[in-house]
This record gives C-alpha cells, sequence and structure tokens, in this order.
C-alpha cells in the first residue's frame, strides 16, 4: 500500500511540475474571462460595486458603456494571460485593473468594510485578488518566459 501511495503521490507531482504554468494560465483566463463574461450580459454580482464606485471616480462617463468596455478588458487580461510572450504586456493590464478593482476598499467603505479589518463579502471579494498577484507573478517569472525574451 506504502508503494502504491508513493508512486501516485509521485505521477501526481510530476504531472503539476510539468503543467502547474498551464494550469496558472487557464485560472486567470477562466476567472477573467468568466467574470467579464458575466459583466457582458449583465448578470454580475458585481454590477452595483462598480457603478457605485464608478459614479463616485468618472461620474461623467455612461456607466452601460463604461461596463462594456470594463467586461471587455477583463475578457482581453484572460485571453491574454493564455498567450506565451504577452505576459508584461498582460501584467501591465492587471496591475491597472486590481489597482482600480481595490479602489472600493477606499472610496466605498460603506460598502466593503463591516469594521476594523473585519471586510464584507464585497470586501472579501477585493482582497482575494492578491492571490491572483500571486499567481501572475508565478506566470510572469516561469524560466521558460525570460528565455524567451
Amino acid at each position: 500500500m506504502k508503494r502504491f501511495i508513493y508512486k501516485f503521490d509521485s505521477a501526481v507531482l510530476g504531472f503539476l511540475k510539468s503543467h502547474n504554468l498551464t494550469i496558472a494560465r487557464a485560472a486567470i483566463f477562466i476567472v477573467y474571462f468568466w467574470f467579464g463574461t458575466l459583466k457582458l450580459l449583465n448578470l454580475s454580482p458585481a454590477s452595483p460595486l462598480v457603478e457605485a464606485l464608478q459614479q463616485k471616480t468618472l461620474p461623467f462617463i455612461n456607466f452601460e458603456n463604461f461596463f462594456v468596455c470594463f467586461a471587455l478588458f477583463e475578457m482581453l487580461i484572460g485571453v491574454l494571460f493564455l498567450i506565451r510572450g504577452a505576459e508584461r504586456l498582460v501584467v501591465a493590464l492587471l496591475a491597472l485593473h486590481l489597482v482600480t478593482t481595490a479602489l472600493p476598499l477606499l472610496f466605498l467603505p460603506s460598502l466593503t468594510w463591516s469594521g476594523f479589518l473585519a471586510p464584507t463579502l464585497e470586501g472579501q471579494y477585493i482582497i482575494k485578488n492578491v492571490l491572483i498577484v500571486a499567481l501572475a507573478f508565478v506566470v510572469v517569472s516561469q524560466k521558460d518566459f525570460l528565455k524567451q525574451n
């Protein structure tokens, strides 16, 4: 039984080691493309938060147009993560996106905080983006990327 577990463990680790970059790229693609698609179809639960922030920061822009552009921007980020060689561009776009999506923590505290260091569900949704940043750093820092450029 120990031998079986060891072989199984080795096989799983071998698979993950050889496919980890592909899995990371696919995970970021899925999140960004899916969430962008939900926005494009007007099915996103984040719509009220995005609208409140947009009205506070860019009230001179029509929200419907802004929301479509924002949805397409998210979908573009997702697609670019699948393309080898687009890492530098997509990380710049990702940084812009993450800064803008973190703004509700500062500009809409009543929607994102229920108390000191106690985020609401919306606040938690924003804070989880730290994971996306970490995963994006992993994708960009891979040796195969450095060899290409």
